[in-house]
């Protein structure tokens, strides 16, 4: 199995694994966002709804990355639509890992806002993001180089 290959099963398996998180278990997305004595607010039951839009996001990007590994379509056979397409998934992952580095840097869950980055199931998601991201980058470049 070639490095691209193994980062595009990576993809795969890491945006449905957030389609499956935030579309079919949004209570328990619920659980990681709020803490235990926000979750009666009234707003709480939006909030876990909202993040169904969420996996609506990841569920495309997932399965492009299996398409591409599962059918080699003609398309991605030259170098540079594969370049173009694992920067595309950097991309995707690094806006993901980037929108909580703000969070990050304001000390993670403030009272009841935001939630904790560096504990629990958001730093699971904060590293596999980060490491996705330049899997994908270095995909991208290692293909850039080789055209």
């Amino acid at each position: 199995m070639h490095l691209s290959d193994f980062v595009l099963l990576l993809n795969a398996l890491w945006f449905g694994g957030a389609f499956i998180q935030f579309s079919i278990a949004q209570r328990n997305t619920l659980k990681i966002l709020l803490p235990r004595e926000e979750r009666s607010n009234p707003i709480a039951p939006t909030l876990a709804a909202s993040v169904a839009f969420l996996g609506g996001i990841n569920l495309p990007i997932g399965i492009l990355s299996l398409y591409l590994l599962a059918v080699r379509p003609p398309f991605f056979q030259p170098i540079e639509a594969q370049v173009v397409l694992f920067l595309f998934f950097a991309a995707c992952h690094f806006s993901q890992f980037a929108y909580n580095l703000p969070v990050l840097m304001r000390g993670g869950r403030v009272g009841v806002a935001y939630w904790p980055v560096l504990k629990g199931p958001m730093l699971r998601i904060f590293v596999i993001d980060a490491a996705l991201f330049m899997a994908n980058l270095v995909v991208a470049f290692l293909l850039a180089s080789r055209s």
